[in-house]
């Protein structure tokens, strides 16, 4: 019987098949799902900010894109996966709230956009392939990552379920 994993907001965890991982209210924050499909392993990080190195408290190094990633990758792969075989599929950062005078101020204030363009900053760093993503809009997401195919479930109110 697979045991579900929760990750919470800020957080990350791995799992090994048959297991699956969740995470739910992504509304600016990105869920990043990786996946080894030889030795089914996933990882998933639910990251709230885009770069450590912009906050002081940064002690949390699961809240920002820039760190999460690197260890989310490092516990896989301490744990039998190969980097090779390691794909990604994203989902969140949104835009949740309408944006009152199109300026310069928008682009810090529009978070979910911003980290979406961290984590795929990082990704490409790491030589690690998005092979699918549900990004951006004006909703929240929840997500399941499911270790026997890596199959990405993105529910969400109002727009449906879909596997990616």
């Amino acid at each position: 019987m697979p045991q579900l994993i929760k990750v919470g907001m800020a957080d990350l965890n791995i799992a090994l098949y048959p297991d699956i991982l969740t995470t739910i209210g992504l509304g600016s924050c990105v869920g990043i799902a990786l996946y080894d499909k030889i030795n089914k392993i996933g990882g998933l990080a639910h990251i709230m900010l885009p770069s450590s190195k912009d906050i002081k408290n940064n002690s949390n190094k699961a809240k920002f894109a820039d760190t999460a990633i690197v260890i989310l990758l490092t516990m896989m792969l301490e744990n039998r996966a190969d980097k090779k075989n390691i794909v990604c599929k994203l989902a969140g950062g949104a835009q949740m709230f309408a944006l009152k005078n199109s300026s310069a101020n928008n682009d810090i204030l529009n978070i979910g956009v911003r980290n979406v363009a961290a984590v795929k900053k990082v990704l490409e760093e790491l030589k690690i392939p998005i092979i699918a993503e549900d990004t951006g809009g004006n909703f929240g997401r929840t997500i399941e990552l499911y270790t026997e195919d890596g199959g990405l479930m993105v529910k969400t109110i109002g727009h449906g379920t879909k596997i990616i």
